[in-house]
């Protein structure tokens, strides 16, 4: 996405949200719903202005050249660790206190690295230090201590924990796959990523408590149920500009209603592959089959929507395959269309979001070549 293209949805996203949080006001209608859904599930509404202030400074407000996404999904640990730390309760605008302590100092320092206003990776550690603990670095570098977004002190920590937690302030509504006539929905592929190993990738990918760590620029999975991938629900973040330095988050929730591996179901999930791939050519709009002809399926995970969700009705997969001796992870969506509308202008821009989220345009943005990165 182009600078000028990506200013252009910023400033759409900033007179649709400000549109539907008047339209809120005065009807009850299913833009109310999505409005709703702005934000997450650890932040109350009064706290937006110094979240979004954190994240600019850890990386939407850098140069360019000096991002890192990782740095981002550091900021996220931080913020959600605290929200961890305290009882599980919204944060608020109060809480902009304890970070503006922990984090003064490193903000107000400048240098060509650091621009005065901005947090490099070591400045983000030690705030984390004085926020969280001086255990939080060495914890965030250990995969057993960091799990659900969330860096714990003692694997004991993290084992007591409880994904439900999120449930208590989410907006979780009845499932909303695709309901209209195949011939009347969207059926969409995104290009494929390659991997390295596909075994360690699928092994990641099944655990739920890992999906904040292949959350990209544009948006992050958080699991809010216990147990194992299949049927596991997750809060979705996309992160949608206002600016180019200030991003805004919408929410939204999937559940993952279908989940074979050829290991463990070869023959359901060839037939699966199967059909998808011959409605995918079906039904899209010269789309490519979704595995392609003489590959090997490796796994389907299928994500449905919840009410209020920004895609609307839909269903978005993802695959794993290999072909020719390299592996590679791909996107599958199917979605009902629908007339534009307040409702359907409003969710145009998590549609980008979400166009950006599962492609392969900027690695930094689609969530696949992070996964591909953090499993190389």
């Amino acid at each position: 996405m182009d600078a000028r293209r990506a200013a252009t949805g910023a400033t759409t996203t900033l007179g649709l949200v400000a549109t539907a949080a008047a339209a809120r006001r005065v009807w009850r209608s299913s833009p109310l719903t999505l409005a709703r859904m702005s934000g997450t599930s650890i932040t109350a509404p009064d706290a937006v202005g110094w979240v979004t202030d954190f994240l600019n400074a850890a990386y939407y407000a850098r140069r360019p050249e000096l991002r890192d996404v990782d740095d981002l999904r550091l900021a996220f640990a931080i913020l959600t660790t605290h929200w961890h730390q305290h009882g599980h309760r919204r944060l608020h605008a109060p809480d902009v206190i304890p970070f503006h302590r922990a984090f003064f100092r490193e903000r107000i320092l400048d240098s060509a690295q650091t621009p005065r206003g901005t947090l490099d990776r070591e400045q983000l550690f030690s705030g984390a230090a004085r926020l969280v603990g001086p255990w939080f670095q060495d914890a965030y570098a250990d995969d057993e201590r960091r799990a659900h977004g969330i860096v714990f002190e003692t694997v004991a920590a993290r084992d007591a924990y409880k994904p439900e937690y999120r449930l208590r302030h989410a907006k979780l509504g009845e499932l909303t796959p695709p309901a209209r006539d195949r011939k009347e929905q969207v059926w969409h592929t995104y290009a494929p990523v390659p991997i390295a190993d596909a075994a360690r990738t699928l092994a990641a990918i099944a655990r739920p408590e890992r999906w904040p760590d292949f959350g990209s620029d544009l948006g992050r999975f958080t699991a809010v149920r216990s147990g194992g991938l299949a049927g596991n629900t997750f809060e979705i973040e996309i992160i949608s500009a206002l600016s180019p330095k200030t991003p805004a988050i919408l929410r939204g929730y999937v559940t993952v209603t279908r989940f074979f591996t050829h290991a463990d179901h070869p023959q359901d999930l060839e037939q699966y592959a199967a059909r998808l791939s011959e409605l995918m050519v079906r039904y899209g709009r010269d789309e490519p089959p979704a595995y392609p002809p003489g590959c090997t399926p490796l796994a389907i995970i299928c994500l449905d929507t919840h009410e209020g969700h920004f895609m609307g009705r839909a269903r978005n997969r993802l695959l794993a395959y290999e072909l020719d001796g390299q592996a590679y992870l791909r996107a599958a969506g199917t979605w009902d269309d629908m007339p534009v509308t307040l409702e359907q202008a409003y969710r145009s821009a998590g549609r980008k979001a979400q166009q950006a989220f599962w492609g392969e345009e900027r690695r930094e943005s689609s969530m696949l070549a992070q996964i591909a990165d953090r499993t190389a």
